[in-house]
């Protein structure tokens, strides 16, 4: 129990960090050359292009930080499944903003934050959050790779 609290502890530092750069990203481009005025999808557009950047940065802070001891040495196929996962939790706050934005007709800069970066956040953190520990960086899938004798290591990582 102690590890899974120290994990969640980890997992939500990084993610604040990302939040942060997510969301000052996405005002920054929001309120210049992606604002509704100049695009008409620019909300839409700057929600994408902030969430990849915060995406990169908690990847890494995840690999290396938060489920170090779960990380393996296929980097490639994790960090395929790390944006599969983080693009579902994207593709959840980009609904979020866009029900509100487009269907509900909640146009504000305040109306756009509280979608995308509160409602949109807390429920794509908790699908992230689960298919991290339970796919991602799971301790049986960890535990499978080091049961593994030498030669069928190798095998695996090619």
């Amino acid at each position: 129990m102690r590890a899974l609290i120290t994990q969640l502890a980890r997992f939500g530092t990084v993610g604040l960090i990302g939040l942060v750069i997510d969301v000052a990203v996405f005002n920054l481009l929001r309120a210049t050359v992606l604002s509704p005025e100049e695009l008409h999808e620019g909300p839409v557009v700057a929600k994408i292009i902030s969430t990849i950047l915060a995406i990169v940065v908690n990847w890494i802070g995840n690999r290396y930080w938060t489920f170090r001891g779960h990380g393996r040495s296929q980097l490639l196929r994790e960090g395929v499944e790390f944006a599969a996962v983080s693009v579902g939790g994207m593709l959840i706050g980009l609904l979020c903003l866009w029900v509100s934005h487009y269907v509900l007709g909640f146009t504000s800069v305040l109306a756009d934050n509280l979608a995308a970066n509160v409602i949109g956040l807390v429920i794509g953190t908790a699908f992230r959050f689960a298919f991290y520990r339970l796919w991602v960086y799971s301790p049986r899938r960890t535990a499978a790779r080091e049961a593994l004798d030498p030669d069928e290591q190798s095998d695996a990582v090619r």
